[in-house]
């Protein structure tokens, strides 16, 4: 698993490492994709970009205060969403950051380093 050598300056879950299948975040593998906000991170059974669908998002949406932007890690590759996800995320007034995973874990790590309250959803890299 490779793994990013961030400095812990921000509480909450830091991604430690990625792999085909999965994520570490604090010493804990999670299998599948993951859902991060500022206080948590959790397993996700990731549907294919292509099946992604608004709902899939709307627990990260609803956390308090709503997040700056959400930022969409879509596997080994950059793939755009459905418009409607895009539709979805925004009306609720939240910003969507589109990149594959690896880079998204590297994002939420500079993020929250620099404080900035923003959730994430990571499809691992195998993920069709």
């Amino acid at each position: 698993m490779p793994s990013l050598d961030l400095e812990r300056t921000a509480s909450g879950p830091i991604v430690q490492a990625f792999s085909g299948t999965g994520f570490r975040v604090d010493g804990i593998v999670y299998p599948r994709g993951l859902k991060l906000t500022p206080l948590a991170a959790t397993g996700w059974t990731a549907p294919a970009i292509a099946d992604l669908v608004g709902g899939d998002l709307a627990d990260l949406a609803d956390i308090s205060p709503v997040p700056e932007f959400l930022i969409l890690g879509t596997g080994a590759t950059l793939r755009r969403p459905a418009r409607t996800i895009i539709a979805a995320v925004e009306g609720r007034g939240i910003g969507l950051e589109i990149m594959d995973s690896r880079a998204a874990a590297r994002a939420w790590g500079v993020l929250r380093g620099e404080g900035r309250w923003v959730a994430a959803a990571l499809l691992p890299l195998d993920q069709p």
